[in-house]
Formats: C-alpha cells, sequence, structure tokens
C-alpha cells in the first residue's frame, strides 16, 4: 500500500527523470512532463526517438544522462516497467513512481525487494506542488472517498 510518507519522500527529491516522455501532446507522457517542468521541477525527459521535447534535450536511457537523478517517474506500458526500474536501481536511484496504468507486479515486486519507494496507482499530477485544477479537484474528491494516501 503507497503511504502518504512515500509520496513525500517522493516529491521531495531534487533531480527527477522521466521515462516515456511523448512528442504527441496527446498523451499523458507529454503533458504531464510539460506540467512538471512548468512547476519548476528538475526533470531529464526519457525518450530514445526525438532529439528533444518542448525545447529540451531528451536522453536514450538513465544511464545516458548527464547526472546522476534521484527519482524516476515512469509512463509506459506496464510491459516495459519493469526493465525501466532494473535500470534505475543500477543507476542507484530509490525513488519510482509509476504513473496509473504503468505499473506492473514484477515491477512492483522488485522495488519491494530491494528497498525501493515505489510509487504506484496514484497520479504524480494530484501530489507535485503546486497541485493546480483540475488535479485539485481530483484529490479533493479522492481525499472525500478516503483514497488518498494516507
Amino acid at each position: 500500500m503507497v503511504t502518504k510518507k512515500a509520496v513525500d519522500d517522493f516529491i521531495r527529491q531534487k533531480k527527477w527523470a522521466f521515462v516515456g516522455v511523448s512528442q504527441n501532446k496527446k498523451k499523458f507522457g507529454h503533458f504531464a512532463y510539460k506540467e512538471l517542468k512548468a512547476k519548476g521541477y528538475e526533470i531529464y525527459p526519457i525518450n530514445p526517438n526525438p532529439k528533444s521535447i518542448e525545447g529540451h534535450s531528451t536522453y536514450p536511457s538513465l544511464s545516458e544522462l548527464p547526472e546522476k537523478v534521484e527519482a524516476v517517474v515512469i509512463s509506459l506500458s506496464p510491459s516495459k516497467t519493469a526493465q525501466i526500474v532494473r535500470e534505475a536501481h543500477l543507476q542507484g536511484i530509490k525513488h519510482i513512481w509509476m504513473q496509473q496504468g504503468a505499473e506492473s507486479k514484477e515491477a512492483i515486486s522488485f522495488c519491494r525487494e530491494n528497498g525501493i519507494n515505489c510509487i504506484h496507482g496514484e497520479c504524480i499530477l494530484m501530489f507535485a506542488d503546486p497541485v493546480g485544477f483540475p488535479h485539485n479537484v481530483h484529490r479533493f474528491i479522492w481525499e472525500l472517498v478516503g483514497k488518498v494516501p494516507k
């Protein structure tokens, strides 16, 4: 079960990678990356195909980043998530956020077995400050029904 402490520990990290950033402006991987950058988070976009997204250089993998990151947001299909989690572990990364729809049982188990702070089943935009509309409304509703991590 994801806890508020786990979420807060993730959000406190200073340097993030976002695996699954998309050039397609209609995809979550594009929108979320752009919104997190606008909120002031220092994030490296990971995508092996384009050279840049939103004017920022992209990197093909975590191992090819110019500096170490402390946390990784994953927005990929579940079949690819476990591989990314293993790569993050090899890089010494201890905080993983599997965006809703990216989680896999294998990846979650690997995180637990290796002491990695693993957030799954939650939307990063409901927790990354400042939380704006419509994510603040979504979070408020989840708080009312008891779905926000405690």
